[in-house]
């Protein structure tokens, strides 16, 4: 088992954040290894009570999609430019694959070859050039190392298959020659007085000391293999650099973050069978090959505070989910195994996370205790939701002992911390805590907005309504609804889009109903006002 992340809802709130920072820590003492994330930015309370405790913030999750670096492809699985045309062949052969990544310093992506390039330059190639290292055509030929000058060979391949004075007489040989020939002594030193780039003396033919003297003089690179001529030239092509038959084909190539999915529908349009995989510095981590890919390392997951498939991460299909711990409804999420799940008619996600300590022996360390008192206070607005059980109660009174805080006056500067409109622009405000319910193929979604700035708000109510129609119809809800709540009143005001006036006309039996509609006691979207607006529905 790799990574777990441990995460809470979009559009994070107090509880759904410390409960998964807590829950991590509990499954990180119990031997997992988990990573507590949130799915969006955190709200002003929620950061009081990070901060008051000296927590650091969760890092942001995208998604949980599959990503090519969840498949188990061919790590490491690359060649260097300058090795040979044979030893690559070799490779391919002994790894049974038909394509191979070709890397340059350091592993930075140089091109991709495939057995059907080296099959095309063996038949079409262009058999008079050689562009190989010294030490390869040794490898190559089976040869014997006379003299060396250069590491790099590059020049025009000649064989001495004329009479000697036929060649003489007609070959001008030079620097950028090559030259293949037996023990026939007056072309070797018209060879090394030309200053050629190689001579390639076969069939373990002799080499005159003066000879060698001139060639060593010119810096003529010699070697000397037991090949006759024939053999020589057929097999010197192999000695080539695999650079030289490289395709640079970025269109075959992909990143590690990458989408499994799009990778895909990618190949199916690219109709090959291997694909270099990168990193982002572009260096090459190994192939993926189409007809080899049997393993995917779904990502695996813990949800805390939410069982609703709108309001989780993307691509919480593609991953496995290994448990659920939740205090809301059960929610539309299906799992493919069996998983522990964890549900409880009590305020918060915290309070089910207090017992699970319990249960397993663990102890709560200050911070933690601080994080999860944070989560209760908040979602029981101090204890005072009718969501509130008896067992928030003892929870809270157990956890503010352990986090040394009086735990009245500390919910009081924290919902004073969150409350603040400051800087907020209306979206913020309005998704500060916004969630989406399904019904049917439809969905519906119910904010709550916490302050002590009522007023701020009703200053601007057109503009918000405005922005509220706004968001309802960008992401295609049948309406939204917005609860304000004056923590201090303990009651809320009550703002829609246009969709949902007859359902609030119904739930609170008001005949033509009007914006920022006051009712006393409202506090609680999950005991409240989500089961009311369902049962409209219905």
């Amino acid at each position: 088992m790799g990574k777990v992340y441990v995460f809470g809802h979009q559009n994070p709130d107090t509880d759904s954040v410390t409960a998964a920072i807590s829950l991590s820590y509990l499954k990180n003492k119990l031997g997992m290894d988990t990573e507590p994330r949130v799915l969006g930015h955190i709200n002003k309370e929620t950061k009081y009570a990070l901060d008051y405790f000296n927590i650091k913030e969760p890092k942001y999750l995208n998604d949980v999609k599959l990503q090519l670096k969840d498949v188990e492809y061919l790590k490491d699985t690359f060649i260097d430019k300058e090795t040979s045309i044979k030893d690559v062949y070799e490779y391919l052969n002994e790894k049974g694959i038909t394509g191979i990544p070709i890397v340059e310093n350091e592993n930075k992506y140089f091109g991709i070859v495939t057995v059907k390039d080296i099959a095309k330059e063996l038949i079409k190639g262009d058999i008079h050039s050689l562009d190989a290292r010294y030490d390869n055509i040794l490898d190559v030929l089976n040869a014997e190392e006379i003299l060396k000058f250069d590491d790099e060979i590059k020049g025009n391949i000649l064989v001495a298959s004329y009479r000697s004075t036929t060649f003489l007489n007609n070959i001008k040989l030079n620097k950028d020659n090559i030259l293949i020939v037996g023990d026939r002594h007056s072309i070797i030193e018209n060879a090394v007085n030309s200053k050629i780039k190689l001579l390639i003396v076969t069939g373990n033919g002799e080499i005159k000391d003066h000879h060698l003297k001139i060639a060593k003089e010119n810096k003529v690179n010699v070697i000397r293999t037991n090949n006759d001529s024939f053999h020589t030239s057929k097999l010197l092509g192999l000695s080539n650099s695999i650079s030289t038959i490289v395709r640079n084909d970025d269109s075959k190539v992909f990143k590690e973050n990458d989408y499994y999915d799009d990778f895909i529908e990618m190949s199916k349009k690219l109709k090959h069978n291997n694909y270099p995989i990168l990193n982002n510095k572009k260096e090459c981590l190994g192939l993926i090959r189409i007809t080899e890919i049997v393993k995917k390392n779904n990502k695996e997951v813990i949800l805390v505070d939410h069982q609703e498939k709108d309001q989780s991460v993307t691509g919480l299909d593609e991953a496995n989910i290994l448990e659920i711990v939740d205090h809301h409804k059960i929610g539309n999420i299906n799992t493919n195994n069996p998983i522990n799940f964890r549900n409880m008619t009590v305020g918060s996600t915290n309070t089910i996370l207090y017992f699970m300590y319990d249960e397993n022996n663990i102890k709560i360390p200050k911070d933690i205790a601080g994080l999860m008192l944070s989560g209760i206070l908040s979602d029981t607005l101090c204890l005072q939701s009718p969501t509130t059980t008896e067992l928030d109660k003892k929870v809270v009174k157990n956890l503010a002992s352990i986090a040394e805080v009086n735990y009245e006056e500390y919910a009081t500067n924290m919902f004073k911390a969150g409350t603040s409109l400051e800087g907020l622009t209306k979206e913020e405000v309005i998704k500060s805590d916004f969630k989406s319910f399904p019904v049917g193929d439809n969905k519906f979604a119910i904010g709550q907005v916490f302050t002590l700035d009522i007023e701020k708000i009703f200053n601007e109510l057109d503009k918000y309504i405005e922005k509220l129609e706004e968001i309802n119809s960008k992401e295609d809800y049948m309406f939204t609804i917005i609860a304000i709540t004056d923590i201090l009143k303990n009651g809320s005001y009550v703002i829609y889009t246009k969709d949902a006036k007859k359902v609030l006309e119904g739930i609170y039996n008001v005949q033509n109903i009007k914006q920022g509609y006051y009712v006393d006691g409202l506090v609680s979207r999950k005991k409240q006002i989500l089961p009311a607006v369902l049962a409209q529905l219905n």
